[in-house]
């Protein structure tokens, strides 16, 4: 049940697209190696794959080429109006990350290594301030044009300076990009915390400086742009579907990080203006593939005609990947919710047990952490090495960040806990909205009055209880309706007080936090920091992230950091599972080993005729509608959706893909 709201500009989140692309890894190589030339670059300096390597675990070396793979484009998005998912502007198509290459790209079976693409090999400089790539002299544009070191170059600019506002927080600490020679590119860092920089940088998408050059490239556009990846626009009806054609003088496809992968000749991303809509239109057999994120359906509409004749499979893939943080995101901005106590109480109003027993068929657990389904997630008491990064920040902590891990209460699942909506009013009364003729008011007298924002209607079934519990403690709560363009624009410019969103975090979470989570960002318009969050122990604590030279100094620091946001009230945590469910017409065979951190779908899945053979044109779709929201968000990512640009790119992407594969409900 995952709702995918297209909470991440659908451009941006895109990347993830290849999504959820996603999982931008952070990464420098050990010092032990630092001042070596490899074929790859990891987090802590581990590379589970050789020089010689010849292709991923996870993708049949052997797989046929050929057929077309169809699915309803990832996060619930109901239009496009731009190619261009790089950008502040426009709601970007999906699946433009499969039309650009980078310099290394993900490994999807491990937690942050990346291996070489463009670039054949990488050497970070000894005292890790910079690091040089080596080009492979055959890589070449879709239209036969080498690809350069200058491309690199003006890429890195590009993006830096005109690109959506999260690349240039992202390379703040990249000083500048040099080309040496045609084939050799080196990058400059500054400041102490570049371990991530050189991943960050390895995973921008390469674009055509020659193609730019006639072309403004911080404007929208519908025109396919120039590509290096393994795949070119084919087709596009605007706002109703965009078809992308595998290029068959792809100068990448033998390359060990590509063999096996991207086996489809066409890949096509429908859109629909709803889901209902969506399903009924996947019942009758107009698209191949759908991930399930609504609960309800999944429970009681996988019974058509084409399930009960085995032409449509269902399956459930185990998802190793953190869970996301979903929830109603609170925003700090307004003044009625400055109040850490108020916060609190808007999460004790929430009765998630009612919920996933009435709404969700009992599918789903509470998120508790901002770093749910990980090792990163806190638990009980600090362990002696988080308290002694919280004690010697050098910034005040809160108390209740010290002691056990905040969690939500458990209700008694009536959908209106009496107990637990009383703790609810005693904070709103000690932050001084007090009952009176049984409405929240001020010491002005002035009404505590909340709005959650939505563009969805269906997804009222899920936020009305809530909404009945929130009026149970007089506070005046209600849900805007608006389309989905103005729910972008002011989701970008922080106009409203409570919106649902989802972050999908890494397996070695990096810079992305800074724009979760840092108190620059919650000033920057289009920031991912929609709760507003500004708080000096959580800068300190994502910088401790980022600087981390071990998983154990890591996994620390994510969760002292995971203690004081959970500290301060930022959310009303929602609900998670770790699996992904989808359903798919029988025409496709996979490998037998599925990427550990990824779904692997669009990169390794290929058509299979015997089975395609078998299949009618049609099945009659089932006569009864869906009519319901999707209740996860979509992971974003995502992010994610296919092949994961790693890097900057890719988490941007699943940071944006991240937050717009979903919503669970």
């Amino acid at each position: 049940m995952k709702v995918l709201m297209r909470r991440l500009r659908p451009h941006l989140r895109t990347f993830a697209a290849l999504a959820l692309m996603m999982l931008a890894l952070p990464a420098m190589v050990a010092q032990a190696s630092a001042s070596q030339r490899r074929h790859g670059l990891s987090a802590f300096g581990d590379l589970a794959y050789p020089a010689d390597f010849t292709h991923f675990a996870y993708a049949n070396p052997d797989a046929p080429k050929g057929g077309t793979f169809s699915l309803v484009g990832w996060g619930g998005v109901t239009t496009f109006d731009s190619l261009n998912n790089y950008i502040l502007k426009g709601d970007a198509a999906q699946g433009l990350e499969l039309l650009f290459d980078s310099l290394m790209t993900r490994a999807a079976d491990e937690p942050d290594a990346v291996y070489g693409l463009v670039a054949e090999s990488a050497e970070v400089a000894d005292d890790g301030m910079s690091v040089t790539f080596y080009l492979r002299p055959q890589a070449r544009f879709s239209d036969g044009n080498p690809l350069t070191a200058e491309d690199v170059v003006f890429s890195f600019d590009a993006l830096k300076t005109k690109g959506h506002p999260l690349f240039g927080q992202m390379l703040e600490d990249v000083v500048k990009a040099e080309a040496l020679d045609p084939s050799t590119v080196r990058y400059t860092f500054k400041g102490t915390l570049v371990r991530d920089l050189p991943l960050t940088v390895a995973g921008l998408p390469v674009l055509s400086k020659a193609y730019y050059s006639t072309k403004p490239f911080e404007e929208t556009s519908l025109e396919p742009p120039l590509g290096s990846g393994p795949y070119i626009v084919d087709k596009i009806a605007q706002g109703r579907n965009i078809t992308y054609r595998r290029n068959p003088d792809y100068w990448a496809k033998d390359l060990a990080v590509n063999r096996g992968r991207f086996n489809f000749d066409t890949i096509r991303f429908e859109y629909f203006r709803d889901r209902t809509a969506s399903m009924e239109a996947f019942k009758a057999g107009a698209y191949d593939f759908r991930e399930e994120f609504t609960s309800k359906v999944w429970a009681m509409e996988y019974d058509f005609p084409a399930i009960r004749a085995g032409k449509v499979k269902k399956d459930v893939l185990a998802d190793e990947t953190p869970s996301g943080t979903q929830g109603f995101f609170l925003n700090t901005r307004r003044d009625t919710l400055k109040d850490p106590r108020v916060r609190q109480a808007l999460d004790l109003a929430f009765d998630f047990e009612w919920t996933n027993r009435n709404l969700f068929y009992g599918l789903y657990t509470r998120t508790m952490s901002y770093f749910e389904n990980s090792p990163m997630k806190a638990a009980g008491e600090p362990s002696e090495a988080e308290r002694a990064l919280l004690t010697n920040l050098g910034v005040p902590v809160s108390a209740e960040a010290l002691g056990p891990a905040y969690l939500p209460h458990k209700t008694d699942g009536s959908g209106q806990d009496r107990t637990v909506l009383l703790e609810a009013g005693k904070l709103l009364d000690a932050a001084g909205w007090t009952i009176k003729n049984g409405v929240r008011v001020n010491a002005q007298g002035e009404p505590l009055e909340l709005e959650i924002l939505n563009f969805e209607p269906a997804f009222e079934r899920l936020t009305s209880p809530y909404l009945e519990n929130l009026k149970l403690l007089g506070i005046d709560a209600t849900m805007r309706m608006v389309d989905p363009a103005q729910y972008q624009r002011r989701l970008k410019s922080f106009d409203f007080d409570i919106t649902t969103e989802r972050y999908s975090m890494r397996d070695t979470p990096g810079v992305e936090l800074r724009s979760y989570f840092g108190s620059a960002a919650a000033q920057m318009e289009g920031s991912l920091n929609l709760a507003g969050i500004s708080d000096p122990a959580v800068d300190a604590l994502v910088e401790r992230v980022i600087a981390a030279k071990s998983r154990d100094e890591l996994t620390t620091a994510a969760r002292a950091l995971d203690r004081v946001l959970r500290a301060g009230h930022y959310w009303v945590p929602h609900w998670y599972k770790a699996s992904n469910t989808i359903a798919y017409w029988d025409k496709f065979s996979r490998p037998e080993t599925k990427p550990r951190f990824d779904r692997g779908v669009l990169d390794t899945w290929w058509y299979d005729d015997a089975k395609a053979a078998k299949l009618t044109t049609k099945v009659a779709a089932s006569p009864e509608p869906s009519g319901e929201a999707g209740d996860e968000p979509a992971q974003h990512r995502p992010f994610l959706l296919a092949a994961l640009v790693i890097g900057l790119g890719a988490m941007v992407a699943l940071v944006l893909i991240v937050r717009r594969r979903a919503k669970r409900r």
